[in-house]
């Protein structure tokens, strides 16, 4: 073939609205505006023209595709049926959507609608991805574009701010009160999975943290509160990261000898909350995860969340040094980080609050407005996880907490407490799994 036959046979190709071969399957994240409340749903079509299959929102569906023009009908698992139709370019789909009314079933009601299509990856082997955020978010949100795309089994290794939004250089990158890093938008991740996310690495990268000397309302006595007045002065700690240890950079003489083990931590950790959920600060808390500043996420663990968004969007942030249960300082010891995590999905799995796993304990988070409504979030989450893999009654779990469960005050520092629930393996190892 001669070169100019190339060229032509080139061009003509890019002219084409679609070089997707026909049958194979596109992945889009579809927006549908609810009278102003965004709705996101994943879509799973064929490509190229003609008839149309998929899934939508775990739906089935069918309908036709000419050129850019596209419809297609979904029969949702209630019997209820919706309507597409839109204009198609090859990363973009615009159109209408036709839902039921949802207060009178005799009639419809019109909504704009918006897709994009998903990335493919390259290759089934686990990647690790270089990420370099350049803004943070104040907000648990799910109407925030993701900064990278992943998949189950890959790794990504980037950094944090500290909870006031200074970097490792010293520098203000973003609104104090935990600005994270994120979202990661996690392929195959669909409302009803869970999200595992296994710290793989934290590293301090800078030589100080900023705490206070104060005391959380919920830690004092009336009487200590009485003599408190003068509290909450800044503490700067340095981080002698060589030796493993960090102490007041200017101690007062009661303290000028002191010095305390590092254990870096993530206090933020989080997956956008639900439809009909506003976005949540970074200083909340959830089922979703959130400011759990649970000392137990820390490098080995493993934390699983549920998934409420397609692509769970992951939030991380807000970085401690070291912290002792409850954060009774208000802050921590808090300051930048170096992180690598990875993440896989577990399908269909019902979660009723967050759960860590380490090599040595299962733990689950209880996080209310009171520790009593904690404690018992903790408790009945502990009783779900038992049941799930051991496949136990309440009786059985009922004695094996009795017996075998440790408690711990996880955070008092925020608008919401937490309670965690821990069980030792070596005494789960007794047990048989439920599918064995």
């Amino acid at each position: 073939m001669s070169l100019r036959l190339v060229v032509l046979f080139l061009l003509s190709i890019a002219c084409v609205p679609f070089a997707k071969a026909a049958g194979a399957n596109g992945q889009w994240l579809v927006t549908t505006d609810l009278w102003g409340n965004p709705a996101y749903q994943q879509l799973d079509i064929t490509d190229g023209d003609g008839a149309l299959s998929g899934v939508f929102d775990g739906d089935p569906l069918v309908g036709n595709r000419n050129g850019t023009t596209l419809q297609f009908t979904v029969t949702g698992s209630d019997g209820a049926i919706y309507r597409f139709a839109g204009t198609q370019t090859q990363d973009a789909i615009t159109g209408n959507a036709d839902y039921p009314d949802t207060n009178n079933k005799d009639q419809r009601a019109a909504h704009a609608f918006s897709a994009r299509r998903l990335p493919q990856r390259s290759g089934n082997a686990p990647q690790r991805h270089e990420f370099v955020p350049t803004d943070y978010s104040n907000e648990f949100s799910p109407h925030r574009a993701p900064v990278l795309t992943i998949w189950p089994g890959d790794s990504v290794h980037t950094t944090t701010l500290d909870s006031g939004g200074v970097d490792q250089h010293g520098k203000t990158r973003a609104l104090f009160g935990n600005p994270q890093t994120g979202p990661f938008f996690v392929m195959g991740a669909k409302p009803g999975d869970v999200l595992a996310i296994r710290i793989k690495r934290l590293r301090l990268n800078r030589d100080y943290a900023d705490s206070l000397d104060s005391l959380v309302g919920r830690a004092m006595s009336t009487a200590v509160a009485a003599k408190a007045m003068e509290l909450g002065k800044p503490v700067r700690w340095t981080l002698d990261r060589e030796r493993g240890v960090a102490f007041p950079q200017t101690p007062t003489p009661g303290l000028r000898t002191l010095s305390v083990p590092l254990s870096p931590m993530l206090g933020g950790l989080a997956v956008a909350p639900g439809f009909g959920s506003a976005p949540v600060s970074t200083g909340d808390t959830g089922r979703f995860g959130g400011n759990m500043d649970f000392n137990g996420i820390r490098e080995g663990a493993t934390v699983y969340l549920p998934v409420s968004q397609p692509g769970a969007l992951l939030y991380l942030g807000d970085a401690h040094a070291l912290q002792g249960d409850g954060e009774t300082s208000q802050y921590a010891l808090e300051t930048s980080m170096e992180v690598e995590f990875s993440v896989d999905v577990l399908p269909n799995r019902n979660l009723s609050a967050p759960r860590v796993e380490s090599e040595r304990q299962l733990m689950v988070l209880g996080q209310a407005g009171s520790l009593d409504d904690a404690l018992r979030s903790a408790t009945s989450g502990m009783i779900q996880w038992l049941q799930q893999d051991y496949g136990l009654t309440l009786s059985e779990c009922a004695q094996l907490i009795g017996s075998s469960v440790h408690y711990v005050v996880a955070n008092l520092a925020g608008r919401s407490v937490g309670i965690a629930a821990k069980l030792d393996k070596s005494v789960l190892r007794t047990l048989k799994p439920a599918d064995g």
